[in-house]
């Protein structure tokens, strides 16, 4: 085995975004694409030599590849140990779990989340700092420095790693450790829900659920909790086997792309309780029977049920919510005398707060939610903490969500998303909201009045750090928003989200359809930005 220097050049396009770099397979695949960036992450390390870390993937196409590669540039850059998950696979909170468990300097999580797989799909590779939680910006701006000037990277010239058997391999000096990739994940969520209950109601024979792994990475992790451990029956795990094409799909858990689930929830003899997770696991989505939760209203009684849950039966320290998100969890802090933080969209801006105490709980409409036992959202940890609050109060998911309105008002709350739109259009559709917001406050759209208008900034609590342009904001003086942002996770075109909110405390008026409820936002949202013009669509491509 030989280290071999390799000459390099450049490439421009290298800037990770708020979940790592992503880009299509084929981008992945140029010569010395991959390696340049991986050698850029192993730079920053500063130095690698001795290092631990963490490696797996949510098992799309090119995961496989992929590790070999970063193995040897590993082992050629002279870190010391890695532990890489069985066949490659370790869920994106499983690998912060890892990361947090075995005290490593961080870890290489290779995924582009809910975005498609295959030949032609998408890619992506993050990396995870010691806290488990994405790198901050501060290391992934040094990460881009450095792929912008890169001109060698190393790897060494040796025979492909068996990661499909566990146990320890030598690479050059390297140890190679294959772990089980569910196991440590499993153990933690042991030590945070009530199994016993959970279990006692998974097998009364009363209640049924069905959880979709969309042929994505959870697929092991909810066999061996749900069907092994908890004793629900063979088959309630659907699409459970990972595939590298996620089996044709879409692995975003929302209600069109999880369509086969929504259908069985709001089918005849439906079952009680429905889940969705991503394509790396980090998301959900809860469905109760002929019933959707939405994320925001997840974090909200998430939060508000939260001692009914052993590993929260002492309460919480603070909710954070990403501004897009409804401000249900706002109404639960301030009832339960907590600090309600609002961050920009990322889960890495959580951080700070969960290192520092002062958040527990934490979530994103984009159909995230956590809490401080990782550094990184946790699909399956949201199934556990439903399936633990409906053991306890034995009420249906329909009925915990409308008691949860009567008491503390319901935030009518959508998303209306538009996909692969021109970037330029996209980017010109802003610029001229941005310069129409210091016009706006106090101007009257319909029954609506404009208390204020900006492009929200962020500053940091913990480090002061100061994040900036993180969406357009347009509140109404009745608590009424609307929120315009592009989203840095696609990689074909720009993704242009709009976010509509208004508060409603009348439980007589708590049961109106969502889209109708917020249709006058929608109109004014239009009215003001022009979406049908500029996205050249006369509906979004998705609404949740």
């Amino acid at each position: 085995m030989t280290i071999r220097t390799v000459s390099t050049t450049p490439f421009s396009d290298q800037k990770p975004g708020t979940s790592g770099l992503r880009k299509s397979v084929p981008a992945f695949q140029k010569p010395h694409y991959l390696e340049n960036f991986v050698q850029s992450i192993y730079d920053t390390l500063n130095p690698a030599a001795g290092k631990t870390l963490a490696l797996g993937g949510d098992g799309r196409y090119y995961n496989r590849p992929a590790i070999q590669i970063i193995l040897k540039m590993a082992a050629a850059n002279g870190i010391a140990r890695v532990k890489v998950g069985q066949h490659g696979i370790l869920s994106t909170p499983a690998t912060s779990c890892v990361i947090r468990k075995y005290q490593t300097d961080g870890g290489i999580i290779l995924s582009a989340s809910h975005n498609p797989g295959g030949p032609e799909g998408d890619f992506g590779v993050k990396f995870n700092t010691a806290n488990g939680g994405p790198a901050p910006e501060k290391v992934t701006e040094a990460i881009f420095a450095r792929s912008k000037e890169i001109d060698q990277y190393k790897i060494l010239d040796a025979p492909d790693v068996d990661i499909d058997t566990l146990g320890e391999s030598k690479l050059g000096s390297m140890t190679v450790e294959v772990i089980d990739s569910v196991a440590d994940y499993q153990a933690l969520m042991k030590s945070l829900f009530d199994f016993d209950r959970i279990r006692e109601l998974l097998t009364s024979g009363k209640f049924r659920m069905c959880m979709d792994s969309m042929h994505a990475v959870t697929g092991p992790y909810a066999h061996a909790l749900f069907e092994k451990c908890l004793g629900a029956p063979a088959g309630t795990v659907m699409n459970g086997t990972p595939l590298e094409d996620f089996g044709g799909g879409h692995p975003d858990p929302n209600l069109v792309y999880a369509h086969d689930l929504v259908e069985i929830l709001f089918g005849s003899n439906a079952p009680d309780f429905g889940a969705a997770s991503d394509g790396d696991g980090d998301r959900n989505m809860i469905l109760g029977r002929h019933f959707f939760v939405t994320p925001s209203d997840s974090l909200a009684i998430l939060a508000a049920n939260a001692t009914l849950v052993p590993g929260y039966k002492d309460g919480i320290a603070g909710i954070a919510r990403s501004m897009p998100t409804s401000q249900a969890a706002d109404r639960v802090a301030e009832k339960l005398g907590v600090a309600c933080y609002e961050t920009p969209t990322g889960w890495k801006f959580f951080g700070n707060l969960l290192d520092a105490g002062k958040a527990t709980l934490c979530g994103e409409e984009s159909f995230g939610t956590g809490s401080n036992h990782v550094r990184e959202k946790d699909g399956l940890w949201a199934v556990l903490f439903w399936l633990n609050i409906l053991a306890v109060r034995q009420q249906s998911v329909q009925e915990i969500v409308q008691e949860h309105w009567q008491t503390y008002g319901r935030n009518y709350y959508s998303r209306h998303d538009y996909e692969g739109v021109a970037s330029d259009r996209a980017q010109e559709l802003v610029d001229r909201l941005q310069s129409l917001l210091p016009t706006l406050k106090g101007k009257s759209y319909g029954s609506y009045q404009v208390e204020y208008s900006d492009d929200f900034a962020y500053e940091d609590p913990i480090d002061g750090s100061i994040s900036r342009n993180q969406g357009i904001r347009i509140g109404f003086t009745d608590g009424s928003r609307i929120v315009l942002r592009l989203s840095g996770t696609g990689t074909q075109g720009a993704t242009l989200r709009v976010y509509f909110e208004s508060f409603e405390p009348d439980p007589q008026k708590q049961h109106q359809d969502t889209q109708q409820a917020l249709g006058e936002l929608i109109a004014i949202a239009e009215d003001l930005a022009h979406i049908r013009h500029y996205t050249g669509m006369d509906k979004p491509t998705v609404i949740t």
